[in-house]
C-alpha cells in the first residue's frame, strides 16, 4: 500500500493527531533498499504492532523511528516534529519523550537493577537522590520488581531482565514506548506475563506503544492495530479484528484471496505452504549452488496457536 494510511473510525472519533507519522520513508544500505516508501500513523494511547518475517524491514523501521537510522527519503515525525536531519543535541531532546525496551533488556551488568533504572534520571534530570530513589521504587513496582532493586542482572531471569529494562524505559515518564521483540527468548508463561504488563501499562499510564514482533500470540493479545511489512513494503495496516478474520479464513476460501492477503494469512497462521514458501523455493539453496533442484520436503500442517 503506497498511499498514506487512512484514519479509521475509532481513531477519527478521538479527534487526535498522530503522535508518530511516517511518510514515504525510504531507507537504503548501499545498493539494498530496506524500506520502500513506508507510511504509518500511530495515535496517542494505542498499541501498534509491526510484524513481518526476517529481513522484512521491521527492525530497520523501528530504528528509523527512534533516530538511530536516518531516512534517505521521506519524513519521520514524532510529537509533530520531523526528526530526519536533526542534530544529535536536538534529537536527544526528542528521545527524552520516549522509552525503548531492547530485545535483550540492555541492562548494565555492573549496576544493580535499581541503579539501572535510576541512570536516566541521574543523566537527564536535576532531581535529588531522595526523589530519584522514590521514582525508582515506583517504576520497579509497576513491573513487579521493587523488592529486587538490589540485585544485579546476572542474578535475575530473562523475563525479569525484560521487566527491569521496561522499568528503565519508563524512568522519564515517556509518552511513547518502543518495544523490540519483547517476547523473544522467553518461555510461553513469561511471554504472556510480559504481554499483560504491556496492556496494563498502556491502560494505567496512557502511553502509546509500538511493538515490533513476529510472535503472533503476543501480537493478537496486545494490538489495537497491526502493520505487516514484506520486503520493505507495507502490505497492510488494519485493526486487529481484520487480521483475525484473515487468519481464520478457511483453506477453501483462501483460494479467492489476492496474493498479498494469502501471504499475510500464511504468516499469521505459520503455515508451511503458501506464497512465502513458494518464494523461497524459487531461490532454493541447491538451485543457487548447483543449478539443480531437489525434491521438496513434505510439509506438515502448522499447529494451532496456544493463546488467544
Amino acid at each position: 500500500m503506497d498511499e498514506a494510511p487512512k484514519d479509521n473510525a475509532s481513531r477519527s472519533a478521538k479527534g487526535s493527531e498522530p503522535i508518530v507519522r511516517l511518510r514515504n520513508v525510504v531507507k537504503r544500505f548501499g545498493d539494498q533498499t530496506v524500506l520502500s516508501g513506508v507510511n504509518l500513523d500511530v495515535y496517542p494511547g494505542e498499541t501498534m504492532v509491526i510484524m513481518g518475517g526476517s529481513g522484512s524491514g521491521k527492525s530497520t523501521m523501528l530504528r528509523t523511528m527512534i533516530g538511530t537510522h536516518n531516512a534517505d527519503e521521506g519524513s519521520v515525525e514524532l510529537f509533530g516534529q520531523n526528526i530526519c536531519g536533526l542534530g544529535e543535541e536536538a534529537l536527544n531532546e526528542v528521545r527524552k519523550k520516549f522509552g525503548i525496551l531492547f530485545q535483550s533488556g540492555a541492562l548494565f551488568n555492573s549496576m544493580t537493577i535499581g541503579e539501572n533504572v535510576a541512570l536516566p534520571l541521574r543523566e537527564h534530570t536535576d532531581l535529588d537522590d531522595e526523589i530519584i530513589d522514590i521514582q525508582v521504587k515506583i517504576k520497579l513496582e509497576l513491573v513487579g520488581l521493587r523488592e529486587d532493586a538490589h540485585k544485579y542482572p546476572a542474578q535475575i531471569s530473562g523475563g525479569m531482565k525484560k521487566r527491569a529494562g521496561l522499568a528503565r524505559a519508563l524512568a522519564l515518564d515517556p509518552k511513547i514506548l518502543f518495544y523490540d521483540e519483547p517476547s523473544a527468548g522467553l518461555d510461553p508463561v513469561t511471554s504472556a506475563q510480559i504481554d499483560q504488563l504491556i496492556i496494563a501499562l498502556t491502560r494505567q499510564l496512557g502511553v502509546t506503544s509500538i511493538v515490533v514482533t513476529h510472535e503472533m500470540d503476543s501480537a493478537f493479545t496486545i494490538a489495537d492495530r497491526m502493520a505487516m511489512l514484506d520486503r520493505g513494503v507495507m502490505l497492510c495496516l488494519e485493526e486487529r479484528a481484520w487480521f483475525e478474520r484473515l487468519r481464520d479464513t478457511s483453506g477453501a476460501d483462501a483460494g479467492g484471496l489476492d496474493e498479498n492477503k494469502r501471504l499475510v494469512r500464511q504468516f499469521l497462521r505459520g503455515d508451511a505452504d503458501g506464497p512465502l514458501a513458494a518464494r523461497r523455493d524459487e531461490a532454493s539453496y541447491s538451485a543457487d549452488l548447483f543449478g539443480m533442484t531437489m525434491d521438496r520436503v513434505t510439509r506438515t500442517p502448522s499447529v494451532e496457536p496456544t493463546r488467544g
